[in-house]
């Protein structure tokens, strides 16, 4: 991948430099730490929801996962082989502050604590996200984000987190995908806490986002000062990247309502300080309402130092029903529709061209903010040969042509400084359970061995060959220029 300079060079704290472009990994806590009721770490809504007949494919949990709680020093090993310069992972909210109210666990603190000290050993950078997805099961029971006190809880936990470990991690995300949080979880109901009530979506969206600057605000607080590497706050959204089908002012209208509530009614609070208007309205023709009270707006307009997007796929949206009808709601027709082309084990079609123009319709539209590539990877059904080796062309593939796509957004000069691949290794991948594998690390889950796949093997050397050419020098003027 050619990269060009950014305006900024991110330091490792008590490293070295890392250049002109971030490479790394990332997990989340529930998905791979296990130890689920250990060292006073109490019950997360996916502890309880992953207990609800059919909820999970399979019947599946997270108690074990990857063991990473027992395993973490094998894996930070793993994750230096890999070569990369960050490894972005998630705090276990109730293992740092269990039930989400009250003083810090200190057993919690402390395996984060040696979490930190390995990376900076192995001289890996340390990206910590506050909050994948598993809220105390406590504030659920009070009421969930749809309860405006969670955005208050959730900041005295971010001081908790800035407080313990802010010495050492000078990279903090607030939120991993809060659309999910809201959507998944509230109105579809596909994902934890498992609610279907779209106006208890909505509130979550505008809870989670003043959440999130009400965590900005107490992080920039209580972070030790340092000159030499300031803390970096941001927040990672799995914004909708929307293609109308036809150029028809029905399927441009329904692009339109995809791209507003998958896309600016997260960004445009965020980084103007307003909902807006066109989903306000539509919203309104529903009769549904975002509960914002007088400040919120300038509360969740922090100051964003990145934004990270998580990308896997592209949708191509109509405004027409396959069969000309309108949907039976009564709601404007908002409909994906498949294109044809290749897709990964979730059903996902294969777009890298959608992430190129995604990151610089982002550049474009909400410009002066660094992005950063949080996730992308794929499911596959991976094949283990005889001698344990585990091939996965169409994931190696996949990170080719994705990554390629951010050099493009670069060339097109969108301000993208690095992409973490999704994921280290194959974990609890949520209602899938343990059916779907993204990681670039192979887990069998019986012996916890792990095994570096094809991708991984790949993605290494990749980035062994993208610093040797950062690092050669330009033409000279002898050179002909």
């Amino acid at each position: 991948m050619t990269t060009t300079a950014p305006s900024a060079v991110p330091q490792q704290a008590g490293g070295r430099p890392v250049g002109d472009f971030l490479w790394g990994v990332a997990t989340s806590a529930y998905q791979i730490e296990g130890a689920a009721f250990e060292d006073g770490r109490t019950a997360s809504i996916w502890d309880t929801f992953s207990r609800v007949p059919g909820a999970v494919f399979g019947g599946h949990n997270g108690d074990t996962a990857c063991d990473h709680y027992h395993r973490m020093p094998e894996d930070v090993a793993l994750i230096a082989g890999l070569g990369v310069d960050s490894y972005r992972f998630s705090l276990s909210w109730p293992r740092i502050q269990p039930g989400g109210r009250g003083p810090a666990n200190a057993a919690g603190l402390a395996f984060y604590d040696r979490l930190v000290d390995r990376l900076l050993e192995h001289g890996i950078l340390p990206w910590v996200t506050l909050y994948h997805w598993d809220l105390p099961q406590e504030l659920e029971d009070a009421g969930g984000w749809p309860a405006r006190d969670t955005a208050h809880r959730f900041a005295d936990y971010a001081e908790l987190a800035m407080g313990a470990l802010g010495d050492r991690v000078r990279w903090w995300t607030t939120l991993n995908e809060p659309w999910c949080s809201a959507v998944l979880g509230y109105e579809t109901g596909r994902h934890a806490p498992g609610r279907q009530d779209r106006g208890d979506s909505l509130a979550a969206v505008h809870h989670l986002l003043l959440g999130h600057g009400l965590a900005a605000q107490r992080l920039r607080a209580a972070a030790p000062a340092d000159p030499a590497e300031p803390v970096r706050v941001g927040i990672t959204l799995n914004t909708t990247h929307a293609i109308p089908v036809e150029d028809t002012p029905a399927d441009r209208a329904a692009a339109r309502r995809a791209d507003g509530i998958g896309t600016r009614l997260y960004t445009d609070p965020l980084v103007h300080g307003r909902y807006p208007a066109d989903v306000l309205d539509d919203l309104a023709a529903e009769g549904l309402r975002l509960p914002v009270r007088e400040g919120d707006l300038e509360t969740i307009a922090q100051p964003l130092d990145f934004l990270g997007v998580n990308y896997y796929t592209s949708h191509y949206i109509s405004g027409s029903e396959a069969d000309g009808l309108p949907e039976p709601d009564g709601r404007p027709v908002t409909r994906p529709v498949p294109q044809g082309l290749p897709v990964t084990a979730m059903d996902w079609e294969i777009v890298p061209r959608g992430l190129t123009d995604h990151l610089v319709r982002l550049d474009r539209d909400y410009p002066g903010i660094p992005l950063y590539v949080t996730e992308n990877g794929a499911a596959f059904d991976d094949r283990t040969a005889p001698d344990g080796d585990v091939r996965d062309p169409d994931r190696t593939a996949y990170l080719a042509e994705h990554i390629e796509a951010v050099a493009a957004a670069r060339a097109a000069g969108a301000d993208v400084r690095g992409y973490f691949a999704w994921s280290l290794m194959d974990n609890f991948e949520w209602g899938y359970g343990y059916d779907k594998r993204f990681g670039i690390v192979h887990v069998d889950y019986e012996t916890q061995r792990r095994t570096v796949k094809q991708s991984g093997r790949w993605f290494r050397e990749h980035i062994r060959s993208s610093r040797e050419q950062s690092a050669e020098p330009g033409p000279s003027a002898a050179d002909g220029g």
